[in-house]
């Protein structure tokens, strides 16, 4: 075993759990504010009397938010440091999703929600760095993988919560209750989160930035892992999105009961940390070549008539999505020999542009041609996400193989 630290932390050094730990209470915070309004969309169509599209941009204004601050966030971090971006952007994210049950209408809700979603950019941008940095090489991909377990188990209590506090209150309180936990899980980070050990700083140039962005851009493997991140995170919310309005409207069940679904997302947890172990025997393209497979048969299970064959599919597809997300967010960090924090920047953009962008767009096929149509479209967007990422992992520069593809 590994055991030296100018190469990071191992298990059994000082600081190494309290790290994770801290990191993945960020996680939990920041995921939980995320989506906190998504399984509250059907509750708004008719409390504000909009359309599924218009509710789902309470979810795309957050992404898309998070989307335009991730790379600014990233590079400050390369200044003032990690820890300082991801304890502030975690704090504030979620004092400002105090104040979304306090909104008067649907503009201002969205626009706190936009807010929120530039302050959140600094966890997801700083973390996987973090963890890059302070983590020994041999055991990032299984730490990336119990880290997304974390935010998947947070974005399950951001969609669970407001679900079980609407059996007997309205969506404000239920939000308000939801933002709270965020909120002390935001506190307890800023306390336990120690020191950077390994960080060094970096002069901040407009010139430098935009040259190490387009080094990233350059090479085939990042730029395919984006395209998976972009595609298969627009398949992923957009499912997620509008499969409340699917089980309420084809099974009867109400918002609150549907809102339970968000269950699924332990097929996440689980997956997601079993791909860490996974991947030191099978290569990644494999792993994503299945996950991508697996996840379409899941997509096509949805269509049936038969609740709980669709219950069945989504799983499918929530387990195998994880898979994808946590091979291709781990090799980002592996795959980028130098600005590490710019190239894990570049990944979560297109993960939250895809999320927020695929999302709405999605809602407009929903709208206009029901479920039969939309689950052919995440089905179409999945299987060029992951086709796309099996090319290019094959692809070193100048064409050579991508070693531990």
């Amino acid at each position: 075993m590994a055991s030296s630290q100018s190469e990071g932390l191992v298990p059994g050094q000082q600081g190494f759990k309290q790290a994770l730990i801290a990191v993945l209470l960020a996680g939990l915070a920041s995921f939980q504010a995320l989506y906190a309004t998504q399984a509250l969309l059907p509750v708004f169509t008719i409390d504000l009397q909009i359309d599924p599209a218009t509710a789902a941009l309470t979810v795309s204004a957050t992404t898309g938010g998070l989307a335009c601050a991730i790379i600014p966030l990233s590079v400050l971090s390369e200044k003032f440091g990690r820890r300082n971006v991801l304890r502030i952007s975690a704090l504030v994210a979620t004092i400002l999703g105090l104040a979304v049950s306090f909104a008067p209408g649907i503009g201002a809700l969205i626009a706190i929600r936009l807010l929120q979603g530039i302050a959140l950019a600094g966890v997801p941008a700083v973390a996987m760095a973090y963890l890059s940095e302070e983590i020994h090489p041999d055991y990032v991909p299984r730490f990336m993988g119990l880290y997304i377990s974390g935010n998947t188990i947070g974005g399950l209590m951001g969609r669970i919560i407001p679900s079980a506090i609407l059996e007997f209150a309205d969506w404000r309180v239920a939000s308000l209750v939801s933002a709270s936990v965020a909120f002390v899980f935001a506190v307890a980070t800023w306390f336990l989160l120690p020191k950077q050990r390994r960080f060094v700083p970096k002069s901040l140039s407009l010139g430098g930035e935009a040259a190490a962005i387009g080094h990233h851009l350059r090479d085939p493997r990042i730029l395919s892992l984006c395209v998976l991140s972009f595609l298969f995170m627009g398949s992923f919310v957009s499912l997620y999105n509008y499969l409340g309005f699917r089980l309420g409207d084809r099974f009867g069940l109400s918002p609150a009961l549907a809102g339970f679904v968000f269950v699924l997302y332990l097929s996440g947890t689980w997956s997601s940390a079993r791909a860490g172990v996974w991947v030191k025997t099978y290569s990644r393209r494999k792993l994503i070549s299945i996950a991508t497979v697996t996840a379409c048969i899941g997509l096509s299970l949805t269509t049936t008539p038969w609740l709980p064959i669709v219950i069945a599919g989504a799983l499918m597809f929530t387990a195998s999505f994880f898979v994808a997300h946590s091979l291709a967010s781990s090799a980002v960090g592996l795959v980028a020999r130098r600005d590490r924090a710019e190239a894990s920047s570049l990944y979560l953009a297109s993960y939250y542009v895809g999320s927020s962008l695929v999302g709405w767009v999605s809602g407009h096929i929903f709208g206009a041609w029901g479920w039969g149509a939309l689950i052919p479209w995440l089905a179409a967007l999945s299987f060029m996400a992951g086709a796309t990422a099996v090319v290019g992992l094959g692809v070193g520069r100048g064409g050579a193989s991508s070693r531990g593809a």
